[in-house]
């Protein structure tokens, strides 16, 4: 099991640490480091900044929002970047919830998300693969555009720039079991958010079977601390904000998959206190034991015990979320 460095998207402004936890993740012999992106910063601007002062170190997006571009677009990016950066680009992929892609991104939420993704994802591929002029005649990504509105004069094109690498991996981030399962039939690895080490069933039978070389690369809060219930704190203050708050009250990804993990309870509770205003109170609602089973938090001795049960499953990739440097450097020792 590989270790990541996953460092999100900016808050009210960049993060001058951001580089030098990169570099010291790369010298610490970590796999990749991640850049995300919400409403606020993009995700690959930072990652191509980061690309310039490293230099063996993977750079992955966790994720790139498909609402933010269009597929074409995307793959431009991806190969930029694989060029500028010596073959170290992964391209994750999310395709977020209602409220961000239409109150966000201007555009309408795919009436079905998992053929909008399909369509996406093929795209991307064959920008990639640059064998011929892109085509598809897709229903939310079509190339050329031959809507209603259409002038009749685009003609396919293929990629100017030869890519670097045709296979360069595609990872999405998915959270239902239909979606996993469609995942691993079109990706190359796949993004959980939140992963319970004992019992991946929860995401569906399709894990039973991964094909070789599949890559699963869950995303989880590390602090090596010890006082375990103080530790959760910021797990349990991410969480409130997710499942509070990145959605709606009626249809809320990620409150869906913490009730399908066996929360449902708590995670509706979560969501009516949050949207209250109550968000104080929606973070301490957070079950310890929820918070604890996706993260990696306490004494040495404890992540220790608890990182061989990550070890123990299909996880290729651990990408750790933290800012610590001594946290960082624990766990570099402890997967050597």
């Amino acid at each position: 099991m590989r270790l990541g460095l996953a460092l999100g998207y900016w808050g009210r402004g960049p993060s001058p640490d951001h580089v030098p936890l990169a570099r010291e993740a790369e010298r610490l012999g970590y796999h990749s480091v991640w850049t995300a992106e919400s409403w606020g910063s993009d995700v690959f601007t930072p990652l191509a900044w980061i690309a310039a002062h490293t230099s063996r170190i993977r750079l992955g997006t966790a994720v790139a929002q498909m609402a933010a571009r269009p597929p074409t677009t995307t793959a431009m990016h991806a190969l930029t970047l694989d060029h500028l950066s010596g073959g170290r680009m992964m391209l994750g992929l999310g395709l977020s919830g209602p409220q961000v892609v239409e109150g966000w991104y201007g555009r309408p939420f795919p009436s079905s998300p998992l053929t909008a993704t399909r369509e996406y994802v093929d795209v991307v591929r064959q920008v990639l693969r640059r064998a011929a002029p892109v085509e598809s005649a897709g229903r939310f990504h079509a190339h050329p555009y031959q809507g209603p509105d259409a002038t009749g004069l685009g003609r396919p094109l293929r990629p100017i720039t030869h890519p670097l690498r045709p296979d360069l991996p595609i990872l999405l981030g998915a959270e239902g079991p239909k979606n996993v399962a469609q995942t691993i039939r079109i990706a190359d690895g796949w993004l959980p958010l939140y992963w319970p080490p004992t019992r991946p069933e929860v995401y569906g039978p399709a894990l039973a079977d991964l094909p070789e070389g599949f890559l699963v690369a869950p995303l989880a809060q590390a602090r090596v601390c010890d006082d375990v219930a103080e530790g959760l704190l910021p797990v349990k203050a991410m969480l409130g904000f997710y499942i509070g708050g990145m959605g709606h009250a009626a249809r809320n990804f990620h409150a869906d998959l913490m009730a399908r993990m066996g929360y449902e309870e708590e995670a509706r509770r979560i969501q009516r206190l949050f949207l209250d205003g109550r968000r104080e109170e929606a973070v301490l609602a957070v079950p310890d034991a929820f918070a604890d089973e996706i993260s990696l938090v306490g004494p040495r001795e404890r992540i220790a015990e608890r990182l061989e049960s990550w070890r123990k499953g299909p996880v290729t990739d651990l990408l750790v979320i933290s800012t610590d440097r001594h946290t960082l450097r624990v766990l570099a020792e402890l997967n050597s």
